[in-house]
């Protein structure tokens, strides 16, 4: 199925998207030619019961993993075929333009509020010759730090935090970047209910103010019905 909205900048399409996974006990076909396409400033939301292929499409599409076969086509500044880039390049890209939220927030707990923040820039100064200075790199951490409300928990580590707060950490690392697209991956599946408003209101306005464009699975049905669209996914196929 192809969705589409001709009015809205595309940045993102998949074509016959598809992902097999091989066992001892034979082929499990997890995507089965998945067509789909993603615009500048939406929040999509993607829902469908565990086990149908949620999180692979996620992983696939935010370069994590990749398909069997298909094709994926980013749009940023110029097009980009990720399939055609060497493991630096896609590694370099990946961090350039995607970010990640998961249900776990994988903090590195050795490591302060502002270290986990700056850590893609860390990862960014292996690829790139063009490197920030470390009084920019801290301004642009407490920056994002203030806008999620956490500007005072810069020193602390994550142990001595909430779940919603160690989850804004994540979002924070997310956006330090600047990604034009965000992926998050059951975001909410570990907060408490008004953690979980919070936390997507928190999305909603970066969206708002940011222009990013976020990608959502969810089984939070309430969530859900809050996003730009809300497609589901049924063993394979989004529907």
């Amino acid at each position: 199925m192809n969705l589409e909205n001709p009015s809205m900048k595309e940045i993102l399409r998949t074509k016959n998207l598809k992902k097999t996974y091989w066992t001892k006990a034979g082929s499990i076909e997890v995507l089965k030619g998945i067509d789909f396409t993603a615009y500048q400033g939406e929040i999509v939301a993607i829902t469908g019961a565990s086990g149908v292929g949620k999180s692979t499409f996620l992983h696939v599409i935010g370069t994590l993993d990749k398909p069997t076969s298909g094709d994926i086509l980013f749009k940023f500044q110029e097009e980009i075929n990720p399939l055609k880039l060497s493991a630096d390049s896609l590694a370099e890209f990946r961090n350039k333009h995607i970010g990640f939220v998961f249900q776990f927030h994988y903090l590195l707990p050795e490591f302060n509020v502002l270290e986990n923040v700056i850590m893609p820039e860390l990862i960014a100064s292996h690829y790139s010759k063009t490197k920030l200075t470390q009084n920019v790199i801290k301004e642009r951490a407490f920056e994002i730090l203030k806008k999620l409300g956490l500007s005072e928990r810069a020193q602390h580590r994550p142990g001595e935090l909430s779940g919603g707060e160690q989850q804004r950490v994540a979002v924070a690392r997310a956006l330090f970047k600047n990604p034009s697209l965000v992926l998050a991956d059951e975001p909410t599946g570990n907060l408490d209910s008004r953690s979980a408003h919070e936390l997507f209101e928190l999305f909603k306005k970066i969206n708002s103010e940011e222009g990013i464009t976020f990608i959502i699975v969810t089984h939070n049905e309430a969530i859900a019905q809050k996003c730009t669209r809300t497609l589901r996914m049924i063993d394979g196929v989004l529907t």
